[in-house]
């Protein structure tokens, strides 16, 4: 990897590791229902509230990085030449790893949650049939929607590619309108939502991650009136403009450390960075266990006090290192065993392509 890119790709891991705290947030406070010690539920309360609050930081970032890391194949590889690595590797990807995530999670709730009603859960991988299964993946109401939305935005933006200052501003309109009249679909209205953070790194990453290296300390009263102003909009469920400066000041502050401490490919953020779809695609499965399993015995009240309320200060770390430890493991064995099927397509399911 170029030393110059290393930046944006610890970036990356620091935005896979919001997604696996995310999850495991939602699947673990609020399912804790007997809790009677004021202190835990205060605990448990916080992170829930810490981690709605962490959204402009999560996602936005996360998408610009993806947009502005495939902007020459949207504005110069031929369709033939990038259909593989752009559309086909992530479908195989994503109907993989939703099968797995299906049959995965409907079995660790039978197992070991046999008495849990997950059949008002609007998620492919709860789905009761195939037909359900189907229809969730193609609503985008599957964890993995993330690589639902990569497809469906490379093939938009490609396709639209000469008109992209219009569709840019179209994309802005959506992602505001798309928070007060929602699909029918979750999934959908967060691929809809996130468009403009995509858009603007394939579209404009060029330049504008060129001003955000030359940002002088001197404009930062202005980037500070702009950040007070969006806060409004955020609480009026407009996220859009915290989360787009949100996407300066994280790129300026990983390019500002890399700048001081310079580059490691060996860091931790990078190791996480260069393999997100193994995390990405491997830890709802854990976390559900993990989940099941200590949600059943704290709701039985099996710890004391002490370790309870230990447990629920650090559980979105100790979760987010485990996630993290066995997505690099499977992508390992994937790597050494299987040719890494699976991550990529077996070769020759692939079109030929020059372009890599």
């Amino acid at each position: 990897m170029k030393q110059k890119q290393l930046w944006i790709n610890q970036i990356k891991g620091m935005c896979i590791c919001l997604v696996v705290i995310y999850h495991s947030v939602i699947t673990f406070y609020p399912n804790l229902t007997g809790l009677d010690n004021h202190l835990a539920v205060l605990v448990s309360k916080a992170w829930v509230y810490f981690n709605l609050y962490l959204a402009p930081f999560r996602m936005p970032v996360f998408f610009f990085i993806s947009g502005y890391l495939i902007r020459r194949y949207i504005s110069e590889v031929p369709w033939k030449q990038c259909l593989d690595k752009r559309v086909l590797s992530i479908l195989y990807v994503l109907v993989l790893w939703g099968a797995v995530q299906w049959l995965g999670l409907r079995q660790l709730n039978e197992w070991l949650a046999p008495e849990r009603d997950i059949s008002d859960i609007s998620n492919a991988a709860y789905a009761e049939s195939l037909g359900e299964f189907l229809y969730g993946m193609i609503t985008a109401s599957t964890s993995l929607w993330y690589l639902y939305a990569l497809i469906v935005y490379f093939v938009i933006f490609k396709a639209f590619y000469r008109f992209r200052v219009a569709l840019f501003v179209v994309l802005v309109g959506l992602s505001i309108i798309i928070n007060f009249l929602p699909t029918p679909w979750w999934g959908l209205n967060s691929v809809i939502r996130n468009m403009p953070y995509y858009s603007l790194g394939a579209f404009f990453g060029g330049p504008l991650i060129d001003s955000i290296k030359t940002w002088r300390p001197r404009r930062l009263p202005i980037f500070a009136l702009l950040l007070v102003a969006s806060v409004p909009f955020y609480f009026l469920n407009v996220p859009l403009f915290i989360s787009l400066l949100s996407i300066v000041a994280i790129m300026k502050l990983f390019y500002l450390y890399e700048q001081w401490r310079g580059a490691n490919e060996n860091s931790l953020f990078n190791v996480i960075g260069s393999n997100t779809i193994a995390v990405y695609t491997t830890h709802r499965i854990l976390i559900e266990a993990m989940s099941l399993v200590l949600v059943a015995k704290i709701n039985r009240d099996a710890f004391s006090d002490t370790l309870l309320l230990a447990l629920l200060l650090v559980y979105p770390f100790i979760s987010l290192a485990l996630c993290t430890l066995v997505g690099l493991g499977v992508r390992k064995f994937s790597t050494l065993f299987v040719n890494d099927a699976l991550f990529s397509p077996p070769k020759p399911l692939m079109v030929n392509s020059d372009a890599r």
